[in-house]
């Protein structure tokens, strides 16, 4: 769990985040939105431990990060698994090379245990019979469950993706939206998505927040989301046609 109390970020007289307190659950999807600039990203900074709040406080399982001393917050950095937005993968190493660079720099695990532990999350993630290959070799698709499997070699308490199904067309995106979700349940992981993907909101978001000029303008979950009479929410969600039309039929089914 990582619960957020009144943070606020500013650089100069930019103030980003203003004021934002909310709750993220384990063993759930739990996604931020809203438009660019509204600050998902530097929020997201915040809870990695990357940008430290000028103000407010973020807690992870009851631990305060502002009490950590440098050696627990390095700690808690490797309980954090990352997928970003591009993958982020090495060119020059093989998928397997990829996946076993966190256990290479973070643990004293002999190459058998990390060769077992590589092998156990490729096939977690459906990619068997990839280790050898390098990144170009594969499908954006397949890079993304590489990111994944990366990101959780570790047995992370807490998962981050930033944009995970950028790039990706709506089938493939849909895969890896379950694979996330799939995961995330099965081992209890603390989930933080930053998506403006509306298929995500739709198919995992178990718990929303939509982010305004640096405010909490809402949040709820993907049920909800339908139903709200916020301006802004309904603004965001259905700015396409075909989202307006979902609601307009949700509408006249409700009456």
């Amino acid at each position: 769990m990582i619960e957020v109390e009144n943070i606020h970020k500013s650089f100069g007289d930019n103030h980003v985040l203003k004021g934002i307190s909310t709750k993220f659950d384990k063993g759930k999807t739990n996604l931020i939105i809203g438009q660019s600039g509204s600050g998902k990203t530097v929020f997201l900074k915040c809870l990695l431990g990357l940008f430290e709040p000028d103000q407010g406080k973020i807690c992870y399982n009851g631990q305060y990060y502002s009490d950590l001393s440098a050696k627990e917050r390095r700690n808690l950095r490797q309980e954090m698994g990352m997928v970003f937005q591009g993958s982020a993968l090495f060119d020059s190493m093989t998928v397997e090379g990829n996946v076993m660079f966190p256990l290479d720099m973070f643990t004293t695990q002999s190459l058998s245990e990390k060769q077992d532990r590589v092998d156990f999350v490729l096939k977690r993630v459906n990619l068997v019979d990839a280790h050898k290959r390098l990144p170009a070799e594969i499908s954006g698709g397949m890079q993304k469950r590489v990111a994944i499997a990366r990101a959780i070699v570790m047995n992370p308490k807490y998962l981050f993706c930033d944009e995970p199904n950028s790039g990706l067309d709506p089938k493939t995106a849909i895969l890896i939206d379950n694979l996330i979700h799939e995961i995330t349940q099965e081992y209890d992981i603390t989930t933080v998505i930053n998506t403006h993907d509306m298929n995500s909101v739709m198919e995992i978001g178990e718990k929303i927040i939509f982010l305004k000029n640096g405010h909490k303008e809402w949040e709820g979950t993907n049920r909800e989301i339908f139903k709200t009479d916020n301006e802004a929410v309904t603004d965001f969600v259905y700015s396409s046609e075909l989202f307006k039309k979902v609601r307009q039929m949700y509408i006249e089914e409700r009456n």
